[in-house]
C-alpha cells in the first residue's frame, strides 16, 4: 500500500511497484489506510510522514499498538536526525529520504517482505536449501540434516540478511549468552564447521570481510 497525500507522487509510486510486479494499493492519508486495511491484506506499507488528519508517525504507532506487525517503509521529506529517531521509535523498520532512488527503494521493500516471510513461516529458501527454524534442520541435496543449535542459529542469521555484514561481537552478542566467558574467535569455529558441511553447494557462501565480520551472499 501506498499511503501518499500528494497525488503525484503517489501515482509515480504506485507505477513503479506495478512495473515491477508488486500490487498496489493507493491511500491519500492515514485514515484511508485504515479503512482499506480492514477490508483487505497489506503485506507492506510505503508510508509519507506529513499527512493531514493522522500522520505518518501517528499511524505507525496505531498499527503497532494495535498488534500489527506489517512491514513499514516511511519515505519522506523529514531528514534530520530526530525525525529519524521519532520515525523508528514509532515503529517503523526502513526510513528512506525524498527524493529517493528507486531501485534503492525497490531493494528495500524486497528486503522486508523477505524478512516478514521468513519471521512468519521461521524458514528460509535459498536456492535448493531449506532452513526450518522450528525443527533446525536443513533440507539440502534430498536429505534433512540436523545441525547443532549454534551452527543453525548462525546459518540462518546470516542467510536472513543476505549481504549484511555482521561483527563477530554482533554474533556473540546475539547466539551466545553475553555473560559467557567464551571468545569471538568461537564465532570464527563455527564459521570453519558450516563453511565444511556446505562446502559443496552452490546456493551460498559465507563471505569474511576483512577487519569486519562475516555475510552470506547467494550465488
Amino acid at each position: 500500500m501506498v499511503v501518499e497525500d500528494d497525488k503525484n507522487t503517489r501515482r509515480l509510486m504506485e507505477t513503479v511497484l506495478v512495473q515491477n510486479g508488486y500490487n498496489a494499493i493507493p491511500a491519500c492519508d492515514g485514515e484511508e489506510a485504515l479503512k482499506i486495511m480492514d477490508k483487505k491484506q497489506v503485506d507492506l506499507l510505503v508510508l509519507d510522514v506529513m499527512m493531514p488528519g493522522i500522520d505518518g508517525f501517528q499511524l505507525t504507532r496505531m498499527l503497532r499498538e494495535g498488534g500489527c506487525d506489517v512491514p513499514i517503509l516511511m519515505v519522506t521529506a523529514r531528514e534530520t536526525h530526530d525525525d529519524k529517531r521519532e520515525g523508528f521509535l514509532s515503529g517503523t523498520d526502513d526510513y528512506m529520504v525524498k527524493p529517493v532512488d528507486e531501485e534503492a527503494m525497490l531493494l528495500r521493500i524486497n528486503a522486508l517482505i523477505r524478512r516478514a516471510k521468513i519471521a512468519s513461516e521461521r524458514c528460509i529458501v535459498v536456492g535448493g536449501i531449506k532452513l526450518s527454524y522450528d525443527s533446525m534442520t536443513v533440507e539440502y541435496g534430498g536429505e534433512s540434516l540436523e545441525l547443532p543449535q549454534k551452527e543453525f542459529m548462525l546459518i540462518f542469521k546470516l542467510l536472513s540478511y543476505q549481504n549484511k555484514v555482521f561483527t563477530r561481537r554482533q554474533l556473540m552478542d546475539e547466539l551466545w549468552d553475553m555473560d559467557s566467558e567464551t571468545d569471538e574467535r568461537t564465532v570464527d569455529v563455527h564459521i570453519n564447521r558450516l563453511r565444511d558441511r556446505f562446502k559443496n553447494n552452490s546456493d551460498f557462501e559465507i563471505v569474511t570481510v576483512r577487519g569486519l565480520g562475516y555475510k552470506a551472499v547467494a550465488k
